[in-house]
């Protein structure tokens, strides 16, 4: 499926529009196939309950106009250029079903079709918006440095070499270097770090990023449409364009079976009509022929199986956005893993206090004192230490001349004493942990290590992708090596590869998927959305998840548990070995009554109840996937609940 997405420099009023969602009765698909539905159950009802057939006759005939009129102009569309698909097949199968009378099976063929064409084009209306919102990350203004002061000016404006000046608070307007000044910039959207980055003079930021603390100089090194944040858009757009191939294969088997369909509803018309057969007994063995033929019993002999699991993980906390996606999932053979909001929580946490010999602290009077000192900042640092505080019950002092340095750390007075914390050197830095100093009057009194929080059942989860696909998953991060081995050693992750920005994700996943692998990757922030896009199946994980990771992902973990990951893999694999038993069974009855039409004589209610059986048994047998057995099976051991 192609999408066509939003130019890269779009005006503030196209930037609005991008902002809203397509609503489901926005699409024209949507709202024809609702009213085909609502005929078909009014119609129904009216059968069931006595009415006159005039009532039911006219509903369904609703329902056949509002559901059959559109595919009926496309395929006749097609025939204009000389091809024949699935569309019109499915329309001359119902209308041939109306015209001997079984006007219900007709009816229920129309809504179905009606019903596929909504969700698809649902499916690519969202994609388009999510990846217009994406550009909303980048601002539409700059304040530019010119030689008589400052000036606003629109983003798309500017050009290789401009300066800007960056204050706390605002969003940088184009990919660049630090000329002057030091802040701490939040770069998660970009490099999926946890924490804000120190940034100086000759140090790189990215469009769209958050310029936490200090004002910042920034002489423009990219054109704005080829930053980072345009890359991604165009990413995820080319990402989409390469599942083109499937679906054009699946048109031309389509095509091939509504050829061979029409050419033998011919033959068995014609043939005997020619050898001296009564017309209406030709016509009628020819529509019998037709409604045993109907792809109607293959149609719901993969959709059952594949909607009861989409059901089923919904209920568990797992949105899958279309059978498609529930059936890729059961595909993979290699998983790919982000760290921060994946693996991680995407939260720091004090996980060592460690006080200083003869500082005459203990573990708790260090991590008051600290706590003090930071409660009146907003850094996330800052706020672990507090939260870490308030945990142990440990009063905190008011803290008095509180001034935060970027990229230094803050000083307050406590108690009378000047108490600093702050970033400690790269050196005393262990095991991926981030360490900052306390010191009091000067004299270091001890450090606190904070790291981002391992997700539980993390390990669990990894051990179990790592038995469904024979391989353990590989770890890609935007993050620093040391916290990635972290995690790794963590989880039993044995490939690592740190510090990658959003194209090396998807460099990742293609060379993966190049050695032959289908490729499951799981991740939640907007710089993972061009690798859930590139990859054959995309997991996000939905608490904290970008608008566009969201979208662009086949599934999302709404509750955020790992576990859901491996157990929804199973379930998909489960889903598709019942939609091939479906198959031979649909493939069986459908051959079968074709054959007896051709060689003996197939009664037409006998045809009828055959066709409709085969049908019931298979949508039977995909309903077994609603059970609760069916997700516990593929939770991990020590994940079930």
């Amino acid at each position: 499926m192609s999408v066509t997405l939003a130019p890269a420099s779009p005006s503030p009023a196209g930037i609005e529009a991008a902002r809203r969602r397509t609503r489901v009765l926005a699409l024209p698909e949507a709202r024809w196939a609702l009213a085909a539905l609502v005929a078909f159950l009014a119609g129904l009802a009216a059968d069931l309950g006595g009415a006159p057939p005039w009532i039911s006759g006219t509903l369904y005939a609703v329902a056949y106009a509002s559901g059959g009129w559109e595919p009926a102009l496309e395929g006749l569309r097609a025939l204009r250029e000389k091809t024949l698909d699935v569309d019109l097949l499915m329309i001359v199968a119902a209308l041939g079903a109306a015209a001997i009378g079984q006007v219900l099976d007709g009816a229920l063929l129309i809504v179905i079709f009606a019903t596929s064409g909504a969700l698809e084009a649902l499916a690519t209306a969202r994609t388009a918006d999510s990846v217009r919102g994406l550009l909303d990350l980048a601002p539409t203004t700059a304040t530019r440095v010119t030689e008589g002061g400052e000036e606003t000016v629109s983003t798309a404006e500017l050009t290789v070499g401009d300066v800007l000046l960056v204050r706390p608070g605002e969003r940088i307007g184009a990919d660049g270097a630090v000329l002057d000044g030091v802040g701490e910039v939040d770069q998660a959207t970009i490099t999926g770090e946890s924490l804000p980055v120190v940034k100086r003079p000759g140090d790189e930021v990215f469009a769209g990023t958050l310029n936490g603390t200090g004002a910042l100089r920034v002489r423009v090194e990219r054109d704005p449409k080829d930053s980072v944040i345009a890359r991604i858009v165009a990413l995820v757009e080319e990402a989409s364009r390469t599942k083109a191939p499937t679906q054009l294969f699946i048109e031309k088997i389509e095509q091939r079976y509504a050829v061979g369909v029409v050419v033998a509803t011919l033959a068995v018309f014609g043939v005997p009509l020619a050898f001296g057969e009564d017309l209406t007994d030709a016509l009628l063995r020819a529509m019998t022929f037709m409604i045993v033929a109907s792809p109607c019993a293959v149609v719901l002999a993969t959709m059952p199986p594949l909607l009861s699991a989409i059901a089923n993980a919904g209920r568990h906390g797992v949105l899958v956005k279309s059978a498609v996606a529930m059936e890729r999932l059961g595909e993979i053979d290699a998983t790919a893993l982000d760290k921060t909001g994946t693996l991680t929580e995407g939260t720091p946490e004090v996980t060592a206090v460690r006080p200083l010999p003869g500082s005459g602290l203990d573990e708790d009077a260090l991590l008051a004192l600290a706590a003090s000192a930071e409660h009146p900042s907003e850094h996330p640092l800052a706020r672990a230490v507090v939260a870490a505080a308030r945990a142990r019950d440990l009063p905190l002092a008011p803290a008095a001349d509180f001034t935060a340095l970027p990229g230094r750390g803050v000083t307050a007075t406590v108690d009378g004493r000047v108490v600093t914390v702050g970033r400690a050197e790269p050196a005393e830095a262990a095991g991926g942990a981030t360490v900052v100093r306390v010191t009091r009057d000067g004299t270091p009194v001890g450090t606190l290590a904070l790291t981002d929080r391992l997700r539980t059942g993390a390990p669990a989860a990894t051990a179990a992708l790592t038995a469904l696909t024979g391989t353990a998953p590989v770890l890609l991060t935007g993050d620093n090596a040391h916290a990635a081995t972290r995690v790794a050693d963590a989880t039993g992750l044995t490939d690592v590869r740190a510090g990658l920005l959003p194209e090396d994700k998807v460099n990742a996943v293609r060379d993966l998927q190049t050695a032959g692998r289908k490729v499951l990757f799981v991740g939640d922030g907007v710089n993972d959305a061009p690798a859930l896009a590139a990859a054959h199946a995309g997991v996000a994980m939905g608490r904290a998840g970008s608008d566009l990771a969201l979208e662009t992902a086949d599934a999302v973990v709404v509750r955020d548990e790992l576990a859901a990951v491996p157990a929804v893999v199973r379930l998909s694999r489960t889903a598709r070995r019942l939609v091939l038993q479906n198959l031979v069974i649909a493939g069986t009855a459908i051959t079968g009554l074709v054959l007896w039409d051709l060689i003996g004589h197939l009664p037409l209610p006998l045809g009828v109840a055959g066709h409709e059986g085969s049908t019931v048994l298979v949508g039977l047998n995909g309903l077994r996937l609603l059970r609760e057995s069916a997700w516990r099976s593929g939770q991990p051991q020590d994940a079930r609940g």
